[in-house]
């Protein structure tokens, strides 16, 4: 039995959540900064290689002639999402392992903005349903963002999907003993099917590195009752993350919902990407439920964003 001065009194419980809205991220005047909602789904196993194979995937050919995922799936209006995300959750050839009462879409809220120093993002979604699959991960669920600036072009194509290959942890040409994260094919000497394998030379890598030619993501990790921890990173020839330094997160439990506020200073300092008046990026979401990692996810297809001025799905003020 826990000692009772283990256990948090509703008034403790008052002043945490008062301590959290009272916040400079919280307190943004939200109800003035428009948002959107994104449909995320469950893609099982279908990585980057997947979407580029003629006999895995039927739009294969019209991708690889320029059209970009979104344009077939996910045009305004009209989002394919939902109906993908509860046919391959539900098991078949790219979920061989499907997880009783995992739920194949979830709708995610965002809404962003930035005052002179900060840029500010707020996510909100249903808490997902408990299932009942293996906890695989410490925290009870996880939203992320991922950042393009343009210096990795196929992300404008694909999103965050461009960092998922066929060899990652859980994947199915995943490595025996080996858990290969996130990647970038630039980083790799060759892709096949099967993705890449062997890295190019630490000279090359170091390069594309200090050029910006990087993934870089923001994420918060939750669990009921404790303050969110906030972690920062960058993926190249893996998936590099710590505890943010830079990035930090808030999130908070109402009615059944998390509401998740990820800030970042506009210029980060080297290693981050400067956020810039005009300049359009491209955005990836994804949500992790019930303790899950790894492809065990919800994720979005591409979203672009602008700062101020100019055309994108997010224009943001």
């Amino acid at each position: 039995m826990k000692s009772l001065k283990h256990i948090p009194t509703f008034a403790t419980a008052c002043v945490a959540a008062s301590a959290l809205w009272a916040a400079p991220a919280f307190a943004v005047d939200w109800n003035a900064v428009p948002g959107k909602d994104i449909n995320l789904f469950y893609p099982g196993q279908a990585s980057w290689e997947w979407v580029m194979t003629p006999t895995d995937h039927s739009g294969a050919a019209t991708f690889r002639q320029g059209k970009n995922c979104h344009e077939c799936h996910d045009v305004d209006g009209h989002s394919e999402a939902p109906l993908m995300g509860e046919k391959i959750v539900k098991g078949g050839k790219l979920e061989p392992n499907p997880i009783p009462g995992k739920a194949g879409t979830i709708k995610l809220n965002v809404k962003m903005t930035h005052d002179a120093d900060n840029f500010y993002v707020r996510l909100v979604f249903d808490k997902p349903p408990e299932t009942l699959g293996e906890e695989m991960d410490p925290n009870e669920g996880k939203v992320t963002m991922m950042v393009s600036d343009g210096k990795v072009q196929e992300a404008g194509r694909a999103g965050c999907w461009v960092a998922c290959h066929d060899n990652l942890v859980t994947m199915p040409s995943a490595p025996p003993g080996v858990a290969i994260t996130k990647y970038l094919m630039r980083s790799r000497v060759k892709m096949t099917r099967q993705g890449g394998a062997d890295l190019k030379p630490a000279d090359q890598l170091k390069a594309m590195k200090q050029d910006g030619q990087t993934l870089e993501y923001w994420q918060a990790a939750l669990n009921t009752g404790k303050p969110a921890k906030a972690y920062e990173g960058q993926v190249l020839a893996s998936r590099n993350f710590r505890r943010a330094r830079v990035v930090t997160a808030e999130a908070q439990e109402e009615n059944g919902k998390w509401v998740v506020l990820l800030t970042r200073k506009l210029h980060a300092g080297p290693g981050f990407k400067d956020i810039d008046p005009g300049q359009t990026y491209v955005i990836g979401f994804a949500v992790h439920g019930s303790h899950a990692a790894h492809r065990f996810h919800w994720i979005s297809f591409e979203k672009t964003m602008v700062v101020d001025n100019g055309q994108a799905d997010f224009v943001v003020k």
